[in-house]
């Protein structure tokens, strides 16, 4: 009985312990900015020297869906713009998502003595000199011998400098940088101690900063704005802010506010957000956010390792998308009738549909409801603007999906008959600004691949199995939306289209396979490799394993395919087991099996196991999941593939809790097996709910919700927002 007790309250202890220190202490913004190199980790043997994508997020600071993202460059062109295995900083920027985009204005302080040459100026720096924390960040540069600080608000950064003792000081501005290639720009004095300007790539953005000391001159030095009259030239200039005080003792602190809209509103935004604040202040009003957010979720037990991993992901799930609106309320609006408007709302960049509509914008939207409806409507301005379309990101249009997803859990601050009409006409309509090769799809219901052959990794096509199986899940989440409108013709032509996932599955091999068309008649392709992976040749970045299993409307549906539960279940294991093949492929990475974590398309794959009656082999694939395909690398900081805006760090979340978003549309989730033996949720409308373990096994014994048995293994969200405990019980 002793030992029983202690063990409890080394448990309660430890939940007392979270409480008053807070949980941000277990986020590390370092995760996933390592690079997989290994062929063990990676699945494949690399290039001699060539290095593979990693997770690419930033360590940088930053606040919840912010507009700056205040972090350092390490490599341009490189994802997040970080990668923590490189020796050089270049600079720290003021944006970052992690698709090769943005790193808006970078700002490097410097030292004569450093001498840096426009050609010539990144610094080496060391780990040991370096620390991040949510809303912070702290980092030696050895060239300059100056301490950065870094820290933010939702639309400045705050730079503070600490320059060794005699030094003389300066900032350069690499006006002419990002990884957006700007083409434009422009930067010059505009007061005793303030400059101002804007820089082009994917928008212009406006800047004006200011410092704590007074400047002598800005100047563009070391190259010409050719790209301002067209011309191609890599001669690119940066902008030297010289100080009139070259040596000071004091640390030197700059200011700066952006805005997409104007300069005048990117210096109302840094009177608004900082004006009378000292960095230290900024900071800790970052790490208060931060905890506000993150405490939504709090955890009993489980391990040290478990516990950092699991914030570490819920903190990624809350970077992207970015805000675009001004502390006045104006934002850009793009497309038809472009201009500046000016909302009640918050306008937000689009989210990153294909990646994370399969559970971090769910997961955010339970957290933050009131950011999830402003993405939404954010989405049907752009959509209105844009041809009347739901927009779109990359491969697919599951915008639907979220929009439905939010609507049925509750979140119903925006305009669903506007989103409808976008919705519906992305399913029916073809058009440009629409779903690709939609004519196809409503013609037989599914789309026809390129007829060809000798196809490589690289070479991009059409796509056409991943189209036609999320077309047909697309128009399931719409037909959720025509119902809730009572459009009930609708509903049903799209629960028709719904089950266009068939049309593509081939018996005789059990996979999802592509089609040509030959005469006017469909003709399996012939060349046909199951684990040979694809950029977007039958299948978007993946192979015919890794597109095994995806009806996520119809489960029962999609196993009845199979002649047997059995062989579902001999199909799973041999996708877990079976080598992957050794096939190169940047964006296919950490294999088990042939299974690919590294990339989002086989993520719901593990748990088609359920509905084969085979629950505790899916926990087992999961389990193996968590536990060795986040933190890998010899630094431990590793991911087993690219994050993609929190898609990867919200996977984990939800399945460390145990509850995982198996049908994003439906309100409702599939039970696994939490990590942790006690699960606090706090919803965003207030609601709390629990999450209990009991036992140490894999296999679910049973289910309970608010007392009563679970019937099946979906928990719905209305029951969650009811407070009913949710008791998981294993052996």
């Amino acid at each position: 009985m002793f030992r029983v007790t202690l063990f409890f309250s080394l448990i309660v202890c430890s939940f007392c312990d979270v409480l008053a220190q807070g949980v941000t202490q277990y986020v590390n913004p370092f995760m996933g900015t390592t690079t997989l190199w290994t062929p063990e980790e990676l699945g494949f043997v690399p290039n001699p020297g060539e290095r593979q994508w990693g997770a690419e997020t930033f360590p940088g600071a930053a606040l919840p869906n912010a507009m700056v993202q205040l972090t350092p460059v390490t490599k341009y062109h490189s994802g997040s713009g970080y990668q923590y295995e490189d020796s050089l900083i270049y600079g720290f920027a003021h944006t970052s998502k992690g698709h090769w985009n943005l790193l808006h204005l970078p700002i490097l302080p410097i030292t004569e003595e450093g001498k840096p040459t426009p050609q010539s100026y990144a610094s080496p720096y060391n780990h040991d000199q370096e620390e991040a924390h949510p809303g912070y960040y702290r980092v030696f540069l050895d060239r300059y011998n100056v301490n950065v600080e870094l820290t933010t608000t939702l639309r400045c950064g705050y730079h503070r400098y600490t320059f060794h003792k005699g030094d003389h000081r300066g900032i350069l501005v690499d006006i002419a940088r990002s990884n957006n290639m700007p083409r434009h720009w422009e930067i010059k004095q505009a007061g005793a101690r303030a400059f101002e300007g804007f820089q082009d790539g994917e928008g212009r953005i406006f800047f004006y900063g200011e410092l704590s000391e007074e400047l002598e001159s800005v100047t563009e030095e070391g190259g010409s704005n050719n790209f301002n009259q067209g011309r191609r030239n890599f001669n690119r200039p940066v902008a030297m802010v010289k100080l009139k005080k070259a040596k000071g003792s004091k640390p030197l602190e700059l200011k700066i506010g952006f805005s997409f809209v104007s300069i005048e509103n990117a210096k109302e935004n840094l009177k608004a957000e900082l004006a009378g604040k000292t960095f230290d202040e900024v900071r800790s009003d970052a790490d208060r956010i931060w905890e506000d957010v993150l405490g939504h979720i709090l955890v009993e037990g489980g391990t040290e390792a478990e516990r950092t991993m699991l914030y570490s992901t819920l903190y990624r799930t809350f970077l992207f998308p970015h805000l675009r609106t001004d502390v006045n309320g104006e934002h850009r609006k793009e497309g038809r009738g472009a201009g500046v408007v000016k909302t009640e709302w918050r306008y937000y960049t689009n989210p990153s549909f294909w990646d994370t509509y399969r559970n971090k914008l769910i997961l955010l939207g339970m957290i933050t409801p009131d950011v999830a409806s402003d993405i939404i409507r954010s989405c049907i301005e752009r959509g209105e603007a844009r041809g009347g379309y739901m927009p779109t990101f990359f491969h697919g249009d599951h915008a639907s999906t979220f929009v439905a997803g939010s609507w049925l859990r509750g979140i119903r601050d925006f305009d669903l008959k506007r989103a409808y009409a976008l919705m519906l006409k992305s399913a029916t309509v073809p058009g440009r600004g629409g779903r690709p090769y939609l004519d196809e799809y409503l013609e037989r219901g599914w789309i026809a691949e390129k007829d060809t052959v000798n196809v490589l990794t690289g070479n991009e096509y059409k796509g056409a199995v991943t189209k036609t199986v999320e077309y047909a899940y697309d128009d399931y989440a719409t037909a959720l939306v025509a119902r809730e409108l009572g459009d009930k013709e609708n509903e049903q032509l799209l629960l028709l289209h719904s089950q266009n996932y068939k049309t593509l599955f081939d018996p005789s091999t059990g996979f999802w396979r592509g089609k040509v068309l030959r005469d006017g008649k469909g003709v399996w392709i012939e060349d046909f490799r199951p684990n040979y992976p694809y950029y977007q040749y039958m299948y978007r970045e993946a192979d015919a394993w890794n597109s095994l299993f995806f009806a996520p409307h119809d489960p029962k549906g999609m196993v009845a395919l199979y002649p047997s539960r059995e062989a579902v279940v001999q199909k799973l294991d041999s996708l877990f087991t079976q080598p992957n093949g050794g096939y190169l492929a940047f964006n296919c990475t950490g294999y088990l099996g042939s299974y690919c974590h590294g990339n989002q398309p086989g993520h719901s794959i593990p748990y088609a196991y359920y509905f084969a009656d085979r629950q505790e082999k899916a926990q087992h694939v999961l389990n193996t999941l968590l536990h060795k395909y986040y933190g890998m690398g010899k630094e431990g900081l590793a991911y087993a593939g690219m994050d993609d805006a929190g898609e990867m760090s919200s996977w984990y979340v939800l399945n460390a809790i145990g509850i995982y978003t198996y049908s994003p549309a439906d309100p409702e989730y599939i039970v696994t097996v939490p990590l942790f033996d006690r699960v606090s949720f706090t919803l965003g409308n207030g609601k709390s709910f629990n999450i209990i373990k009991e036992g140490r096994g894999e296999k679910i014994k049973s289910i309970t919700i608010g007392g009563q048995p679970l019937k099946g293994w979906f928990v719905k969200h209305e029951d969650l927002a009811k407070g009913k405990e949710l008791r998981i019980v294993t052996e």
